[in-house]
């Protein structure tokens, strides 16, 4: 048994389908990237197994518990955190205060130990010499990590990491895939992102959706080798892929 189990997943809004028979499983230690073209349906799955949209028919399992129905608060506290592509931390609260809210009121920590879950998750991410600084005030880099120090801190064991490495350098970027790296060690990670290079360096597998639909999962190097991929993002004809 996977940690996160997605069976058969359907969601249409009218006669738009954004999820069709979707089928993913991750387990703690893998990284799974999500490709596809803009509108393929990849912030729709990541809204369908946080609970922000309720799927049509089918099941998401995270532990071997059915949580297809349950709200996305409940989610949260079964293990799941979620990095948005725009960080949205307290601007006027510090690193570290950001942190502890989110141990406390997603992780459900009393006050003291939410201070030491803050402690360790600014270790790991890279931030425990900007504790005490206002996260306004922060680089973009820096926002980016607060924004997976705050799902680290919720007790996740499912990271959903939405297109992280947008807007930065590719140095920038080169740094944070090494946090990622490291985080999924004990992590199941579902990444969405455009930059080809960070995903194939930390993702163990590459699943490409279109028009809501799993076209492809496989190796890295396979998947961005495939006349599927070329053809979505280069508009090849499959024939004249190969």
């Amino acid at each position: 048994m996977s940690l996160l189990e997605v069976r058969d997943l359907n969601k249409r809004f009218g006669a738009i389908v954004v999820a069709d028979h979707i089928d993913l499983d991750i387990d703690t230690g893998e990284c799974i990237g999500v490709i596809g073209p803009n509108g393929a349906g990849k912030s729709t799955l990541f809204a369908l197994i946080a609970g922000s949209v309720t799927p049509d028919s089918g099941r998401i399992s995270l532990a071997g518990k059915d949580m297809t129905r349950l709200a996305p608060h409940v989610r949260v506290h079964l293990g799941i955190g979620r990095a948005f592509q725009i960080p949205q931390p307290f601007a006027g609260l510090t690193v570290f205060e950001n942190v502890c809210a989110a141990a406390a009121f997603g992780g459900g920590l009393s006050a003291r130990k939410a201070e030491g879950k803050a402690r360790d998750v600014l270790e790991r991410t890279g931030l425990i010499e900007m504790a005490n600084r206002q996260a306004g005030g922060l680089t973009l880099l820096n926002r980016k990590r607060l924004e997976m120090a705050k799902a680290i801190a919720v007790n996740a064991r499912l990271l959903m990491l939405d297109e992280i490495g947008a807007g930065l350098t590719e140095r920038e970027v080169d740094r944070l895939v090494q946090t990622i790296a490291d985080l999924k060690r004990d992590h199941a990670i579902i990444w969405i992102e455009h930059i080809a290079h960070a995903l194939k360096s930390v993702a163990d597998r590459i699943a490409v959706l279109h028009f809501g639909k799993k076209l492809l999962e496989g190796r890295p190097e396979e998947v961005m080798a495939s006349a599927v991929v070329k053809e979505i993002y280069m508009g090849l004809a499959v024939d004249d892929a190969h």
